[in-house]
């Protein structure tokens, strides 16, 4: 009876987390916004993630750890995750590089070597 009651808890626990989220944080994802990098179309959809880590404190915007993003530009589906910076939220996977400190224009870029940045702007 005990295991049986450990294994419901166990199963039942992560539910609670989204019950009782923090005040201002979406329990879901945005709309996926559009831009033209470089004058390519770009989509760029945040993803929200769980809290694995509720000792960073890092939830600026209403992302938190295990938050990433999806970016679709020239043909390639790019899934960077959420990093740990402080202040806006920034996505990264090492090479790829996107921060949108101003949301018309967000910064995107990746390194190949030296880093190539891209010219991005909301799209009308």
């Amino acid at each position: 009876m005990t295991q049986l009651l450990a294994l419901l808890l166990a199963l039942l626990l992560p539910l609670w987390n989204l019950i009782v989220a923090p005040v201002g944080l979406a329990l879901v994802d945005p709309a996926p916004e559009h831009f033209l990098c470089d004058a390519d179309p770009l989509v760029a959809a945040v993803h929200i993630g769980a809290v694995d880590a509720t000792e960073i404190p890092n939830s600026a915007s209403g992302t938190v750890p295990g938050a990433f993003i999806v970016l679709q530009w020239r043909g390639v589906s790019l899934q960077l995750p959420r990093t740990n910076n402080a202040g806006t939220p920034s996505y990264s996977d090492g090479r790829w590089w996107w921060q949108a400190i101003d949301p018309d224009h967000p910064e995107f870029a990746q390194r190949r070597g030296d880093w190539e940045h891209y010219s991005c702007d909301r799209a009308a």
